[in-house]
């Protein structure tokens, strides 16, 4: 008795195995491998765990901003981080890794000097915006008239012609950014609709939230047809300055001599790496950033935050060995800053493949802590992404916002319905230093890296693993990418 009841047992538990529906059966599920053995909270936690414990993304950081540091379109120091990323993702030992050639602007900033000349004269903090022409060699004095609107500028009629427009628009500190978004319009169009009205230059008060004198660069656009007038922001204070004198009712009159200029365009790349799914290698998920940074500081939170964490994300799923059904393909974008370029060479390059993107996630909004992301899909795709989302509580990444395309670079995508994302961060001091010389490596956190790390590679792995892909964007909702 004592040998035949071992038998019955061991003939039970064979049976057990081989049967579905008793405990321990075979089911139709595919056969496990040891992402599928855990739960999706259970995958998260190990995520998060090799994100703190490597700290690879602020490794990672450190080099692109120490050790090449600015990044502008067309510049040697561009050419240097595509170089290194190729390294890096096949140091990682991803996939796929090559470049996608991007001809992109190149644009170089020269010498920068402001004064008010009367009332009392005083010197100026100043920056050219980027794409601006420069002023003549001897410089364009003018006097200075504000506003804070266009349709403030409109009401002057011919008082702005023969002027220096100067746009007075403050904003102010929010977690989710939105300060920003009341007066980036002003500097994008502002040089244009002021030379409408007949102005020589135009200034802009610089969109930070920091009263620290700094400048804030950033792009602008001229119109086809409309002089193409000098156009520059001056630090917050000094536009207080100009606004104290120009309130006691005296004319205002200020110096501007602006040494930037625009070559021809150069040759110049998206940096690609893959993660390759395990049964539908064809479809993909993209991930990235933007590779370029403005010329002031290193780029540390705009983007090289972005770049490192997609980079990262890569590394950590490969290194826990969790495959997806699908591709994750990290983008490093090249011109982001100056014309995205890069985003729309990559749609372009890509476009036949469209239809076999099932979403893409993008981060560029700083290297604060993680608070979960953007999304704009198809009905039904919130509620799935805020469900997976909810796997991301330990570190605070469960917010979803439903809106927004995700970021510039992947906004092309919109036009084929891709469901996008945006990695969303805490963005109260980001416009502190976007823009600016205070964007270096010291305003990172390590520890908020390495969650936004965590977050993104979770995110990534969970969308690209889904049995059925997001809902895509309805054609209702989409755009042309040459918008």
């Amino acid at each position: 008795m004592k040998t035949i009841l071992p038998l019955i047992f061991l003939s039970f538990l064979l049976l057990a195995v081989a049967l579905p529906g008793l405990p321990g059966g075979a089911t139709n599920a595919a056969p496990a491998r040891p992402a599928e053995a855990d739960s999706l909270s259970q995958t998260a936690a190990r995520i998060i765990g090799e994100a703190t414990a490597s700290g690879g993304a602020y490794e990672k950081l450190e080099w692109l901003t120490d050790r090449i540091g600015p990044r502008l379109s067309g510049s040697p120091q561009a050419e240097a981080a595509v170089a290194w990323a190729v390294r890096e993702m096949r140091r990682d030992g991803l996939a796929n890794v090559h470049t996608e050639k991007v001809m992109v602007p190149h644009w170089i900033r020269g010498a920068e000097v402001a004064s008010i000349v009367a009332p009392a004269a005083q010197r100026l903090a100043v920056t050219a915006l980027g794409m601006s022409d420069p002023t003549p060699a001897s410089g364009v004095t003018a006097e200075v008239v504000e506003v804070a609107s266009f349709d403030d500028l409109h009401a002057l009629g011919e008082k702005a012609r023969g002027r220096i427009v100067f746009y007075n628009k403050p904003i102010t500190a929010h977690t989710d950014g939105s300060g920003y978004g009341s007066a980036a319009g002003l500097r994008y169009r502002g040089a244009a609709e002021a030379a409408k009205q007949g102005a020589v230059a135009m200034l802009i008060r610089s969109l930070g939230t920091i009263d620290a004198r700094l400048v804030h660069t950033g792009t602008h656009a001229y119109e086809e047809g409309v002089p193409r007038i000098p156009a520059a922001a001056i630090a917050a204070e000094d536009a207080e300055l100009l606004h104290r004198l120009g309130a006691k009712g005296e004319s205002v009159k200020v110096h501007l001599t602006l040494g930037c200029k625009t070559l021809p365009d150069v040759e110049s790349a998206n940096v690609i790496g893959e993660l390759r799914g395990r049964t539908l290698p064809g479809e993909v998920v993209v991930i990235g950033g933007h590779l370029d940074s403005w010329d002031l500081g290193t780029g540390a939170l705009d983007d090289g935050a972005g770049v490192t964490v997609s980079m990262e994300a890569l590394r950590i799923l490969k290194k826990l060995n969790l495959r997806p059904r699908r591709t994750i393909r990290a983008v490093l974008f090249m011109n982001e800053e100056n014309g995205n370029r890069g985003g729309k060479a990559y749609f372009e390059t890509h476009r036949g493949e469209m239809e076999k993107h099932v979403a893409a996630i993008e981060s560029d909004a700083g290297a604060g802590h993680p608070m979960g992301f953007s999304v704009k899909s198809g009905a039904g795709g919130e509620a799935i992404l805020r469900s997976l989302a909810g796997k991301l509580a330990r570190i605070g990444a469960t917010n979803l916002e439903a809106g927004g395309e995700g970021g510039v670079d992947i906004s092309p995508m919109l036009a084929a319905g891709v469901p996008l994302l945006g990695l969303r961060q805490d963005m109260t001091e980001y416009f502190n230093w976007h823009h600016t010389a205070g964007d270096t490596l010291d305003k990172v956190n390590p520890r908020d890296l390495a969650d936004n790390a965590a977050a993104l590679a979770f995110m990534a792995y969970a969308l690209a693993d889904l049995e059925v892909p997001l809902p895509r964007i309805p054609p209702e909702e989409r755009e042309s990418p040459d918008r």
